[in-house]
């Protein structure tokens, strides 16, 4: 019989059904998971858009405390100049481009002039759903139960930095798992202007509590940075520990954060049960457009950024009769996490919060936001839009952990 055509349940019955301590059937039926691939319960990479082939609000981004690639948050405090997100392609020849990866996330830092003040931080992230992970099949109360942890980096420094996994434990306090991401995974620093893969395997631990619902269930990052207000000399625990003044994130070395217009790269982020890292699970690119319209949704063509002066891919009515407060029902394609935040932008200039009628653009108004759907009407025309217009705007839906 071919492996592939092997279940999971049967498998984890065969190994609970032999000889051996708690531990070791648990690390043999992880060792077994991977085998099965997608055969074995559908995708395992509990991250979305971990390739970054997804990135509906543009191309390139100077602000702080912003996503620019769908489902990544890159936030920041106390900087002199704000770093630059960038959605750019993966050099041929090298070693994530031989595995299938085109595009990547890059930061670009800005001149910190005032050099590494003990506030200022610069953190990566992305929010799981809690109820992807309380059933992507991870006992996380059991310290013999692992996740692993893998992805490629490319810093134009030398040196490592710190990474983390976080939730909350039984009490609704926060805990960490701290480790350092290096070329052997905690010690030497990184090289310079190369590709890395960097792997960790995560245990479970009895305190942890994740709640299955749509809501913050386990958060992945890395830090670029971070100032001595919130980190203190230590090793990384490689332990889940609840965040306080004796457990905060080990020193990191500002040597990436003082240098001018330095860069760090990042693509093929992927977390799955098990204590292996396996080959990554490249999802077809309408799939994971699906997944993140979960969270994000807009009306421009995908390549188009929001707020650009556009009818092209527009909402469009058209007011038979003469009408006060005209507007139309949006359906969205994907169902949300949540009722959404949803701006609306003119067409003729991309201005927020317009609606496009006969008489220009006028005071817009999203109204009824459900998670499938919601009402915008034009607020300023109590007189009314005149008889056969068109009625026009466009639309983002944000409903981010």
């Amino acid at each position: 019989m071919a492996l592939n055509t092997v279940s999971s349940d049967r498998l984890s019955t065969n190994v609970k059904n032999t000889n051996f301590t708690a531990a070791e059937k648990q690390d043999l039926t992880d060792d077994i998971k991977p085998l099965l691939g997608s055969s074995g319960g559908g995708n395992k990479n509990v991250i979305i858009n971990g390739d970054f082939q997804i990135s509906q609000r543009g191309s390139s981004l100077t602000s702080a405390n912003a996503y620019l690639c769908d489902r990544w948050k890159f936030q920041t405090g106390g900087l002199d100049e704000n770093c630059t997100q960038d959605w750019v392609d993966v050099a041929s020849g090298t070693s994530p481009y031989g595995l299938g990866f085109r595009k990547a996330l890059k930061i670009t830092n800005g001149n910190q002039t005032s050099g590494a003040g003990a506030g200022d931080y610069l953190e990566l992230y992305q929010y799981i759903e809690g109820h992807i992970m309380a059933n992507c099949g991870w006992d996380y109360k059991n310290p013999n139960s692992k996740m692993t942890l893998s992805f490629w980096i490319k810093s134009s420094v030398a040196q490592k930095f710190p990474g983390f996994l976080y939730t909350t434990n039984t009490n609704g306090t926060s805990v960490h798992y701290m480790y350092d991401y290096s070329i052997d995974d905690g010690g030497s620093n990184l090289t310079a202007d190369t590709w890395t893969k960097i792997t960790h395997t995560f245990p479970g631990n009895s305190s942890l509590n994740i709640t299955n619902g749509p809501n913050y269930g386990l958060g992945f990052g890395i830090f670029p940075f971070q100032g001595t207000n919130t980190t203190t000399s230590r090793s990384p625990s490689n332990a889940w520990q609840s965040w306080n003044t004796s457990n905060k994130t080990p020193d990191v070395t500002s040597t990436w954060y003082t240098t001018n217009n330095a860069t760090l790269e990042i693509t093929g982020v992927q977390l799955e049960v098990g204590n292996v890292a396996t080959e990554f699970d490249h999802r077809p690119l309408t799939q994971e457009l699906e997944l993140c319209q979960r969270y994000y949704q807009k009306s421009y063509n995908i390549s188009t950024a929001p707020g650009t002066a556009t009818a092209t891919g527009s909402i469009v009515n058209t007011a038979y009769a003469a009408i006060a407060y005209a507007g139309n029902s949006v359906q969205l394609p994907v169902r949300m996490r949540a009722a959404p935040t949803v701006t609306l932008y003119g067409t003729s200039t991309g201005s927020t919060g317009k609606i496009n009628a006969d008489s220009g653009e006028g005071n817009g108004q999203a109204t009824y936001i459900g998670e499938k759907n919601f009402f915008a009407h034009r607020q300023d025309d109590s007189t009314g839009v005149n008889v056969n217009v068109y009625i026009r705007f466009q639309f983002q839906a944000v409903a981010e952990l």
